[in-house]
């Protein structure tokens, strides 16, 4: 008899094949006192932990092929980047001498205070970053207690065309099990943000996490198919089933090969209709993605990075340096830049302040026109290097339009000042905002009459508009893109920036997932931006569509606001010639 359970799939895809089951133990920390004469040989055991961890992953990264996509090796980068910081590095130590404690335990009381950080972030991708947290402090529990290390778990072992399945897999993990030749994972933990499911799409193994009780019901050794795309996990599959599903796999062979040939392609719609297709980036070695994909540029750069794990922002010196080395490697392409979008749950502690609830407190936007010290300098870096190429300054959550003239006068307060200090910028430098809070969406025409482009950021938009949290397991379900008052705040600020003849860009996940290409081309969507490993998928739907068959359809969609059948409909204009 088949048993299928639902997972969230990050990465599409179809596998067949034998379950691995990796069973880790837990890393249960106790609190031990440390006399104090063996305070520093605790120090020491617990630096000698560092270095181990650190070893291990350099390991790992040496044995990353050269030719291997650079935002692969950057993962683990991240992770090694990590063991120098003073969050991992100092305050333990620190921890253990003031508290006379063990190692393990003065980790575990820095993992939680970091860990409380991340988990108050509003940005969903910000948030799921606490997972690199817990990744890389299980590392060094388990080598501070002298567990069998879990990289050695995978050495050796025959995995050709496995599917794994695991509670949790940290990218490093991740890596070695793609070198060992599996098919497939699955974990049942973990989001479509986390760095191991971005890690899935880029390497395009079909995985799904968030699969809860899989090693409860599958047995190590059992045949299972995976299904990336339907975040369906099917284990004792018959042979009707295993039939279906090998049928599907060569479709999907067929589909990778057609993505393939349309890298160098422009996305242009059967009717002749030229679409814009954009990459969202956080770190400047994501850069190479752009060339790559044959994108048409950066439609969101994620600034918040340049703030995170360190006790002072950075400076305009450092901002504009980093700026510039983005756009120089753009070659001409544009760049919009995200203005600041960190609240009272970021880590900096000049920014650092008291909130109940981040979510819907001082952040982003708000944060900034309260603290100038903190935004000018942001200012003043975005708009010294627009001289130096196509920049575009974006600011997010705005709420109301005294918001927005509040920036608009700043940012004018700066051009002066850049122009008494005979400092180059670009004079006509566009400025837009991002609607994500539902009041923005419904005041989108006033919006638009003062800007020069709009984006529409649908993480927060949707959670917003639904009060709910997406990266919360107990309530997740109720994310929904297709939900009626959703799609109704995203048609008007679509329709308010054509009124306006400003454009109208999506920077949220909507934007880099297939299912909705056509719904969104429909609604008058010509600028979508993504993570790059998304942007051929799009782009193929977008060069089998035809607008003007798209409109009256999605007109009629949105018109009807039944339970399922929007959802149905959708599924209807992909499935059929339009």
């Amino acid at each position: 008899m088949s048993l299928a359970l639902s997972g969230i799939g990050v990465s599409r895809g179809v596998a067949i094949g034998k379950a691995h089951i990796i069973l880790r133990g837990t890393v249960e920390v106790l609190e031990s006192a440390i006399p104090k004469h063996l305070i520093e040989d605790e120090v020491a055991r617990y630096l000698k932990a560092v270095d181990c961890a650190r070893q291990q992953l350099q390991d790992i990264r040496v044995r990353i092929p050269e030719n291997t996509q650079v935002d692969i090796a950057a993962f683990i980068d991240t992770h090694l980047l990590m063991l120098d910081d003073a969050t991992l590095l100092t305050t333990p130590v620190e921890i253990i001498r003031e508290r006379g404690c063990n190692a393990e335990w003065a980790l575990k009381l820095q993992r939680n205070a970091v860990v409380d950080v991340f988990e108050q972030m509003d940005d969903p991708y910000l948030r799921t970053r606490r997972d690199d947290i817990d990744h890389v402090i299980n590392r060094l529990q388990r080598i501070l207690l002298d567990y069998e290390q879990d990289d050695a778990h995978f050495e050796g072992t025959p995995l050709d065309n496995a599917i794994v399945l695991a509670y949790d897999l940290t990218p490093a993990e991740t890596v070695l099990l793609e070198h060992q030749g599996i098919s497939a994972f699955a974990t049942e933990c973990g989001g479509p943000l986390s760095h191991t499911a971005i890690l899935a799409r880029s390497m395009q193994i079909p995985a799904l996490v968030g699969t809860h009780g899989l090693r409860r019901y599958i047995r190590d050794g059992e045949t299972v198919i995976l299904d990336g795309l339907q975040g369906i996990l099917i284990a004792g599959p018959d042979e009707q089933i295993l039939d279906h599903y090998r049928e599907r796999q060569q479709l999907e062979q067929q589909r990778k090969l057609q993505m393939e040939r349309l890298t160098d392609s422009p996305a242009i719609t059967r009717d002749g209709m030229p679409v814009t297709l954009m990459v969202n980036i956080e770190l400047p070695e994501d850069i190479d993605a752009v060339s790559r994909e044959s994108a048409n540029g950066v439609g969101l750069y994620r600034t918040e990075f340049l703030y995170m794990n360190r006790s002072e922002p950075p400076d305009e010196e450092e901002q504009y340096d980093c700026y510039v080395s983005v756009i120089e490697a753009l070659r001409g392409k544009p760049l919009t830049i995200r203005t600041l979008d960190m609240g009272a749950d970021k880590q900096a502690d000049t920014i650092n302040q008291s909130c109940s609830n981040p979510a819907l407190g001082l952040r982003a936007v708000r944060l900034c026109l309260k603290n100038h010290s903190l935004f000018k300098p942001q200012l003043r870096a975005i708009l010294r290097a627009s001289a130096h190429g196509p920049v575009r300054l974006m600011v997010p959550m705005l709420s109301n339009t005294q918001e927005l003239h509040q920036v608009l006068s700043l940012v004018n307060d700066t051009k002066n000042a850049l122009q008494r200090e005979a400092i180059a910028f670009s004079p006509d430098i566009k400025i837009g905002g991002m609607i994500e809070v539902p009041a923005a969406a419904l005041s989108a025409s006033e919006f638009a009459s003062h800007l020069d482009f709009l984006s529409i950021g649908t993480n927060d938009l949707i959670q917003y508009t639904l009060a709910i949290d997406r990266v919360d397991d107990e309530v997740n379900y109720l994310y929904d893109p297709l939900h009626p008052a959703v799609l109704k705040l995203i048609k008007m600020t679509i329709d308010a920036g054509a009124s306006a003849g400003v454009p109208v860009s999506m920077c949220g996940e909507m934007a880099g997932d297939p299912r909705y290409t056509r719904l969104l081309l429909g609604m008058g969507l010509t600028e979508f931006s993504m993570h790059h490993t998304a942007l051929q998928e799009v782009k193929h739907v977008i060069n089998a569509s035809t607008i003007t068959a798209l409109v009256p359809l999605v007109q009629e969609l949105l018109d009807n606001t039944k339970p399922g059948w929007i959802a149905a409909r959708v599924d209807s204009l992909n499935h059929n010639s339009h």
